[in-house]
């Protein structure tokens, strides 16, 4: 099992603590993280682009001069594609990019997530994580005592006053354990984790 330090909200270290092999002590998978980034930054793309096909655009309506006679190429329409103002062909119209990857693939790549932080020595487990009032300064005495700017702080349940101090923090986010995704884990340099959200992950995701 994956041994890394216990730190104090005050940044001192307070011992070691064990994580669950199976989602912290994995071998990462690069294809499968590669996979689900892909899948959750398509999912937000809006896809809101149009153009405007030759039923769309103004004007047109009747025949510009007549089918025979005039030595002039046969048309239809002022409107159709090859006249400057006409329709476009096979333009982007709205669409939905998302997708679904399979559910043991999502998780694979949730625990690879995970399982890399440790690897790379960017985690840090808090023995509690606990802020009175909604205080940005709390959240920055806190990164500063761990010696980290880019976080992505993770707790058990869902703490109003941790995650209101942390809003106007450049490069800090705050996310409940179930809300934990692969996209958030590989932008933030840091994963700062409670004690007992990395209990329920490990039980969770096993």
């Amino acid at each position: 099992m994956p041994k890394v330090a216990l730190f104090k909200q005050d940044g001192t270290k307070a011992g070691d603590i064990e994580l669950a092999e199976a989602v912290f002590g994995i071998e990462p998978n690069t294809h499968v993280l590669h996979e689900a980034v892909h899948a959750q930054r398509a999912s937000l793309r809006q896809g809101t682009h149009k153009v405007k096909n030759r039923s769309e655009v103004s004007g047109g309506g009747r025949k510009p001069w007549r089918q025979k006679g005039t030595g002039r190429a046969r048309q239809g329409s002022i409107r159709s594609p090859q006249w400057v103002g006409g329709g476009t062909v096979f333009g982007p119209t709205p669409r939905s990019y998302s997708y679904k990857l399979p559910k043991k693939v999502r998780r694979l790549a949730l625990k690879s997530a995970l399982s890399s932080k440790v690897v790379e020595e960017n985690i840090i487990v808090l023995d509690a994580l606990s802020i009175e009032a909604p205080k940005t300064k709390d959240v920055i005495k806190l990164l500063e005592g761990l010696k980290v700017e880019s976080a992505l702080i993770v707790t058990a349940d869902l703490d109003v006053n941790v995650e209101r101090s942390a809003n106007n923090i450049q490069g800090v986010k705050v996310l409940t354990v179930d809300q934990v995704n692969v996209l958030d884990l590989l932008t933030h340099d840091t994963l700062v984790i409670t004690k007992d959200a990395a209990d329920k992950a490990g039980e969770v995701l096993a």
